[in-house]
């Protein structure tokens, strides 16, 4: 039964009471101050978790102008990983199938071509040993393996799902590290955050996390960093979708009332820029409610550079032990560096990551961000090499439904099913 317009009217109202609560002059003194006052250095328990680099300065640049000037790499490197999602079967296994591809910008078909495959397998049997060695296929330009994740009570279908990702993440980045010459950017974070958020999670988890299997995927992007850092061809990472809480969680445990839920939505209100339109001067309300200004969307708005230990970027900090893995730099190069960017054409903002190993050099990071501006500003999202490796990475709708079918299949076994995919319909092949 769908809501009658009587109902839609109703709910409606309950907006007008819920704004009228809600001053967001107050947010944007809040964002300022904290800005000012708590980004310049934001400590928990002993650590400064977020300080700038450098500068520490909001800035802006005029998108059309950016999208024209020249780029500083000439080749840019993509690489994103994607899979079916974590199925379970009624015999009791557990399965997720990742899929690696790297792309360039200007195209490389032969490089294309190339895929790193693995499938991880959770199954509650102890006595079951499903791991295989490496293969290759397709006249070598396919590299794939089975892998026998560890055995948990709880969160198999999440074990299964990150450690496949990034396993064959890592791995194809490893593989074709030489053949970038220029810049490398991950669609995602530059390290296996999931990974590292499973001490937080779950006592069991943790234990999990600094087992063989799970270190050893970390230990590639570790390795990854190295041999860029040696190759002096710097390594970053765009987050599409950011959702880190280290700054409001850490003002929370500071008593400071945060209005924002995530970081990204306290970036995104130091970053958007608005009009004032007939509003009090200080880009208030004064028109019962409704908005008294307007977003500006002629330049990009984008932070310098941070330092990032907290949350799951503390894993990776120099006082950190990244999970028993040796690194073999000086372990503050490790450390994950950002800068955010916000596009007001689409509202959405977007973060640059990058070892300190590249971050430290002034040229660099302007080089990097020089970049970013560019590509975000010509393709209203993502850099362009990072859009062609989603796209060969991505395995869509249909395809996953066949995959699980040829699962079924092999194993004898159907997918367990949930009311959800009956009660929406959900098409299994």
């Amino acid at each position: 039964m769908t809501l009658d317009p009587i109902h839609v009217e109703n709910i409606a109202r309950l907006a007008y009471g819920i704004a009228g609560d809600v001053d967001t002059t107050d947010h944007e003194d809040l964002a300022g101050r904290v800005w000012n006052d708590w980004l310049t250095g934001l400590r928990r328990d002993g650590r400064v978790v977020i300080e700038p680099v450098a500068d520490h300065e909001r800035r802006r640049t005029p998108i059309d102008d950016v999208a024209l000037a020249e780029r500083p790499f000439g080749t840019v490197h993509g690489l994103d990983s994607g899979t079916i999602n974590p199925t379970t079967f009624k015999n009791g296994l557990v399965v997720d199938v990742a899929h690696a591809a790297m792309a360039a910008e200007p195209t490389d078909l032969d490089l294309h071509r190339d895929r790193t495959i693995v499938a991880t397998v959770h199954a509650g049997d102890s006595t079951a040993d499903f791991d295989g060695e490496w293969t290759k296929r397709d006249a070598g330009h396919t590299r794939q393996r089975v892998l026998h994740a560890p055995r948990v009570n709880r969160y198999a279908e999440g074990v299964v799902h990150a450690l496949a990702l990034y396993l064959a993440e890592g791995t194809h980045a490893l593989d074709h590290a030489d053949e970038v010459e220029e810049l490398l950017i991950l669609d995602g974070p530059i390290y296996p955050k999931e990974l590292f958020t499973w001490e937080d999670r779950d006592p069991e988890l943790g234990e999990l996390a600094r087992e063989a299997k799970p270190r050893a995927v970390v230990e590639k992007y570790v390795r990854l960093v190295e041999r860029f850092v040696e190759r002096d061809v710097p390594l970053a990472g765009f987050v599409k979708n950011p959702s880190s809480r280290t700054v409001v969680r850490t003002l929370a445990r500071k008593g400071f009332e945060s209005p924002w839920p995530d970081d990204t939505a306290l970036y995104t209100r130091l970053l958007e820029r608005r009009e004032e339109d007939g509003s009090d001067g200080r880009g208030g309300r004064n028109d019962g409610g409704r908005a008294a200004d307007s977003r500006l969307d002629d330049d990009l708005t984008f932070t310098t550079w941070f330092h990032s230990r907290g949350g799951a970027d503390g894993t990776m900090a120099a006082d950190a032990d990244a999970l028993g893995i040796d690194r073999t730099l000086d372990p503050e190069l490790y450390e994950p560096t950002f800068m955010v960017l916000y596009d007001p054409r689409t509202d959405v903002t977007y973060k640059l990551e990058a070892p300190y190993a590249f971050t430290r050099e002034e040229a660099t990071r302007d080089r990097l961000t020089r970049q970013v501006l560019a590509d975000v500003a010509t393709t209203r999202g993502p850099p362009a090499a990072v859009g062609k490796a989603d796209a060969l990475a991505r395995i869509d709708a249909t395809e996953k439904a066949a995959l699980r079918r040829k699962f079924e299949e092999r194993f004898d076994s159907d997918q367990q099913a949930t009311y959800d995919d009956h009660r929406w319909g959900k098409e299994r092949y």
